[in-house]
This record gives C-alpha cells, structure tokens and sequence, in this order.
C-alpha cells in the first residue's frame, strides 16, 4: 500500500524517490554494467545490472507502491512484461484472454508461446456469466485489457476474478489505457497487473518500457527468477525517464481526459460519426461498470463514420492529429486498428470480436481540445465521399 493519502503526492514522492548517499533529490542514472565486491561473496547489494540496478530499482518500487503490489518489475517494452508473466505457464496450459485485446499480445500467443504448448481461448470477459461458462480443466491464467484495445469493453475486474480465483486461475490485468491513477486492478482482486509505460506512465513517447507489478511475495519470486534468467530489463537512463515521466502523470492525465470528454461528446453528436466508443459517456453500455471501479472513462476514444465517409482521406487531411503506432503521449494520436496495431489478428477473428475495417482508434493529448476538434472537423468534412 501506499505511504500516501493521495495518489498525486505518491507519484512523486513513492518508491525510492531521492539519492540517500548524496541527498539528490532525483535518482541517479547508475549507467554501470557491473558492481566492485569488497570480497567473494562480500557484495554491497548489487553485482550486475541485469540482476538488479539502483536506478531501475527506484522505478520498480514507485510502481508497486502505486499499484498497491508486492513488487515491481521494470523491461524493455511492454511485451517484454507481458512475455516474462505469461512464462510463468507450463507446457498444457491455456490461457482466457479477452474478445479484444492488444494484438501484440494476441500475436505473442498466437505465434510464440503456442511452440511450447501453452495455447488461449477468446473469451467474453464482459459477461462474467458467460466467461465462467467458459473456464475448461486446462485453463491457469486469464489475461484481461478493461477498457480493452481497440474497442474500449470494459470487464469487472472484481466478478471476473473472484470467478476466476474460484477455479484456481491466475488473473492478469493490463492496466496500460488507465494506469494506476484511474484505476488499480489488485485492488480488485487481480494477482497480476502489466503495463506498456511506453504509452501514459512515460508520457512524452520519447521511451519504451514495460512494468509489472505482482500481489505476492511467492510470485515477486517468480518474476524475478525469470526477469534475471531472461534479461529482458529496462536500461537504468530509460529507469529514469520514467519515474520523471511518472511525476505528471497526475496532472498530464487529468487534462487528457478532460479534452477525452469532451472529444468524446463532440463525435457522439457529429452527424457523420455511426459510433464511438468511450465509457465515459453516460448512454455508454460499459458507464456502470466503468464507473465503480475507475476514476472516469479514461483517454482512449474508437469511433467509425458513416459509410459515405472515406477513412483514407480523414487519415490523409488531418494536420494536428498524427497518423501513428502507440498512445498515450502529450501529442493526440490516431491510428487504424485493422492495419496498424491489430494487424497481427487475422481477419476473421476481428470481425467477430467487432474490430471492422472501419474503425478509428484516438489517443487525445493535452493541446488545446478548440485545435484537436477543429482538426477532426476538418477532416471529417474533407472525408465525405466526393468531397
């Protein structure tokens, strides 16, 4: 748990948040590969970087301490994460994972982790009735996005654990769209949660890393063995970037959803928009759920225009609005889930799970909202079959 009454103040002050040795009031970038010993086996808490360093270790105990874990984990991507939790799985398991989900994720089971016999099933997070229909004998893990990439689904994450934890299941939850100041997932019963730091926690897109943070001393000891025997950990200068990318995220989030509302509100009334998903709309089918166990509906928009409206052109003419991979940057970024990060899904399974070819995916930034919905207007008219 926290040391802090306040998220705001624990983002900045948690974890190990000052130089004990020199008093710097930020840590150090411990750029060393190796540590002097005073004598064999005579250490002074660290021998090398891969096992441990000072500067990841200062971001590994901030992240736990946000998401009220055990312990922390820092690695050089956010796949890098989610492949180092899902190799705590044996050859003959199967894993739930949600009807849409990161295609990174899908991909890395898909077309790696089925070579060594661990294999998934779709499933239907949203409705636990229907998701404990689905658990069969061979299941271990369930793996959850809420709200999920691309089509913001949103799961109860206390239902679906505690049907999960019923069954002896492990319940992962990637926390990467709300972060830890909207929402924390151990405190709902995960056991596991991941993160992309790459996209909010970073901030800047100026770094890519992965985090995960886990509920028990027995799995911290797990983690840990595979994150050491693996290797695939964040460099101490990317450490620091992000616990300083870190420190505003407070404040960086509250102005990304505050221009997310209303960017929201904006395409929900737009007559050329067909749907929008967003739980933080109110008539949305997820606001309820959404709303009892995160701050508010997030930053990540999907939308489709009606038919008479050509995506390419909308893509093409927007100005402000960056055509791009990833998320979560103080920039407003857009991008198109069937050919760009959803691409590995093959065809047939998004458009059963409703990732069409016509969806847009939107990370709202923090410019001015009058400039981003001046751009999306623009863009949208220019779309119009025609025009």
């Amino acid at each position: 748990m926290s040391r802090f009454a306040y998220d705001e103040t624990a983002l900045i002050h948690g974890g190990i948040s000052t130089d004990a040795r020199t008093g710097a009031v930020n840590i150090p970038i411990y750029q060393t590969s190796t540590y002097q010993q005073d004598g064999l086996g005579k250490m002074r808490g660290y021998e090398y970087s891969r096992t441990g360093n000072p500067t990841r270790e200062a971001l590994e105990a901030l992240i736990a301490e946000l998401e009220g874990g055990y312990a922390g984990f820092a690695f050089g991507s956010g796949m890098a994460a989610i492949t180092a939790v899902l190799s705590l799985l044996h050859s003959g398991d199967r894993v739930l994972i949600s009807s849409n989900v990161y295609g990174g994720t899908f991909r890395v089971l898909d077309k790696v982790f089925n070579h060594f016999g661990i294999v998934y099933t779709i499933a239907d997070t949203a409705h636990p009735d229907v998701f404990a229909s689905q658990i069969t004998p061979d299941i271990r893990a369930v793996m959850l996005e809420s709200p999920a990439n691309p089509l913001m689904t949103v799961t109860d994450i206390r239902a679906i654990a505690e049907i999960s934890h019923a069954h002896g299941l492990l319940v992962i939850v990637d926390n990467t769209f709300m972060t830890p100041y909207l929402q924390k997932p151990l405190a709902l019963g995960a056991d596991i949660v991941v993160h992309s730091a790459t996209k909010y926690l970073g901030g800047h897109s100026d770094v890519v890393a992965g985090l995960a943070v886990v509920s028990t001393k027995e799995l911290a000891e797990q983690i840990a063995f595979i994150q050491n025997s693996t290797g695939g950990v964040l460099g101490p200068f990317d450490s620091f970037l992000l616990i300083r990318g870190i420190k505003t995220l407070a404040v960086r989030m509250d102005r990304h959803v505050e221009n997310a509302q209303k960017a929201a509100e904006y395409l929900k009334n737009h007559t050329a928009v067909k749907t929008v998903y967003y739980p933080g709309l109110p008539d949305s089918p997820d606001y309820a759920v959404n709303q009892k166990q995160a701050k508010n509906g997030g930053v990540m928009i999907s939308f489709e225009l009606h038919e008479d409206y050509d995506i390419r052109v909308f893509f093409e003419a927007l100005k402000l609005v960056m055509l791009a991979e990833s998320l979560g940057g103080v920039e407003s970024l857009v991008c198109h889930p069937a050919t760009m990060t959803h691409a590995s899904i093959p065809a047939e399974i998004r458009k059963q799970v409703g990732i069409t070819d016509g969806l847009i995916r939107l990370s709202v930034g923090i410019e001015n909202i009058a400039d981003i919905l001046a751009d999306l207007e623009q863009a949208i008219a220019q779309a119009k079959t025609g025009k």
